[in-house]
């Protein structure tokens, strides 16, 4: 089995190339629109489609994404791609019922959302919760693993001195960029994933005997997206009371993510754009998880199914090409963390700063806004390396989502979707929910007290949630009538917009567009079935 992970020269100067390009590009774009709130958190709220698809696309292919996708289709196949091809379903949703209630309130965070909908408590509960996953797992993950491929090609690095310029890389265009330089990057970086992720899957086609091979070599049932239900990593119910509602959370309540959408130029431009992202998943079963199931074939004895990536790469690919795939791999980490950085620094400001000091002026903000970034980078930092110290244990976390995540979902479709839902239903909600959860994830993850799929207790915490909230809110005296009435979705506002995309191409037409990407994701499913 190949080992030697060594980096020539012409290789280390392609990514050295690469590094500097795409971080001189992105400045030099937009030089000069980073001195104001809109310019710095928003871009300046004028993001075209394209832009808006591939930043959301790098932002969600974290730094463990080529190397955790290829492990989970060595390891147990390809059923992890329905976290996948579930971003498609859930960014049509998006973009149908729940976008232009974002864009038409011009806010600058999903909290401010909230806030406008219900009320402040709201609004700093959502951002406290949010500043903490995005920054000790969002953040502290992608370092992590950004880190131990640092590590990996130069065994002789401290895992800290990895993690330390990674994420220099990533607040450099945070920092003096702003969102519309993270946006840029993003861009190319998603180009360069994409580039690197194809040439490994032709590679590793080439070089397995035939897919007949494949079939043989793989565990049963490993060739099929969904699983049965007694399957322990991803039973088919778990779609619907799991991968659907934390996928949501993420697609759709997320700063994260959804602050990309939030710079867009139109309403137009931002459902184009995620129509585009969610085409832009659908290759992921290709180019990041199928070539882990080939190496199957090719390296059966591999020390850790996460070597599989890396193992295909310096084994397969020459000189030249592996300096491609170092700079996918690096511009997987660094786009997610450039990303987080921005979310966190935007929350922070535009959610605790300016709502407590309201005279503080833009340039100010700006100034707290940058500053803020380096904060949260030297809080990133100095965590990542922690997590080496209990991996067991970050294992849990990545299932903390499916137990506090649950209630944010609950309040924003709730919220969205019936004007009866109050201030005081949706802070109950968020609170007891999250804490809930939190003693749920103690009680099944750490101490085995009962068990039960993190995927179904998401569906439980998920129940659970609206039925509080509905209770609450009939309890409690209804919301004003006028604070609801443009934040709530009607059947009116659906016949309104038929009649405004009448004789709309329909290579415009939102509506065609993502019945197109509903079908091709639903070939997609039906042939891995």
């Amino acid at each position: 089995m190949p080992g030697d992970f060594q980096i020539s020269g012409i290789d280390f100067s392609i990514l050295i190339a690469y590094l500097l390009i795409s971080r001189f590009v992105a400045l030099w774009l937009v030089r000069g629109k980073s001195k104001n709130t809109d310019g710095f958190f928003l871009g300046g709220r004028n993001f075209i489609w394209p832009l808006i698809g591939f930043s959301l696309f790098a932002t969600n292919m974290s730094g463990a994404s080529f190397v955790g996708l290829a492990g989970a289709g060595y390891a147990s196949g390809i059923s992890v791609y329905s976290y996948e091809w579930m971003a498609a379903v859930i960014l049509v949703i998006f973009i149908l019922f729940i976008l232009p209630f974002y864009l038409r309130s011009k806010v600058f965070t999903m909290p401010e959302f909230l806030e406008r909908r219900f009320d402040r408590r709201s609004r700093y509960f959502l951002a406290g919760l949010l500043l903490f996953l995005n920054m000790f797992l969002d953040c502290a993950g992608a370092l992590y693993a950004g880190g131990l491929v640092v590590q990996l090609l130069y065994p002789a690095m401290p895992l800290w001195g990895g993690v330390l310029i990674l994420a220099v890389l990533a607040a450099i265009l945070s920092v003096t960029g702003g969102l519309g330089a993270v946006v840029i990057s993003d861009t190319i970086q998603a180009v360069v994933l994409i580039i690197g992720g194809t040439i490994i899957f032709f590679f590793a086609l080439a070089a397995i005997p035939s897919w007949e091979a494949v079939e043989a070599a793989a565990p049963a049932g490993a060739l099929s997206i969904i699983q049965p239900i007694d399957d322990p990593a991803l039973p088919w119910p778990g779609l619907l009371t799991g991968v659907l509602i934390i996928g949501t959370y993420f697609w759709v309540t997320n700063q994260l993510i959804v602050q990309r959408t939030l710079g867009a130029q139109s309403l137009e431009h931002g459902r184009w754009g995620c129509i585009f992202a969610g085409f832009l998943k659908l290759p992921i079963l290709f180019i990041m998880i199928l070539p882990g199931t080939m190496a199957i074939v090719l390296y059966p004895d591999l020390r850790t199914p996460d070597l599989a990536f890396p193992t295909l790469a310096f084994d397969l690919l020459p000189i030249g090409l592996r300096g491609i795939i170092l700079a996918a791999l690096v511009a997987a980490i660094t786009s997610t963390v450039d990303s987080i950085l921005n979310s966190a620094s935007t929350m922070v400001t535009m959610d605790f700063v300016r709502p407590m000091r309201p005279q503080t002026s833009d340039r100010a903000l700006v100034a707290i806004g940058r500053l803020t970034t380096l904060l949260v980078t030297v809080v990133a930092v100095v965590w990542s390396p922690q997590i080496a110290n209990f991996p067991s244990l970050w294992q849990y976390l990545q299932s903390v989502l499916s137990y506090v995540t649950p209630p944010v979902v609950a309040v924003f479709l709730l919220g969205i979707f019936w004007s009866r839902a109050n201030g005081t239903a949706a802070f109950t909600t968020l609170v007891v929910g999250v804490v809930g959860g939190m003693l749920g994830f103690v009680g099944n993850e750490i101490l085995g007290l009962f068990a039960i799929h993190f995927l179904y207790a998401a569906g439980v915490s998920f129940v659970l949630s609206l039925a509080l909230m509905v209770v609450v809110s009939l309890a409690t005296a209804p919301p004003d009538p006028e604070q609801v009435r443009e934040l709530t979705w009607k059947p009116q506002i659906w016949r309104d917009e038929t009649e405004l995309l009448r004789g709309t191409p329909a290579w415009k037409n939102y509506r065609y567009l993502s019945i197109l990407l509903l079908v091709t994701t639903a070939v997609i499913v039906g042939a891995y079935w």
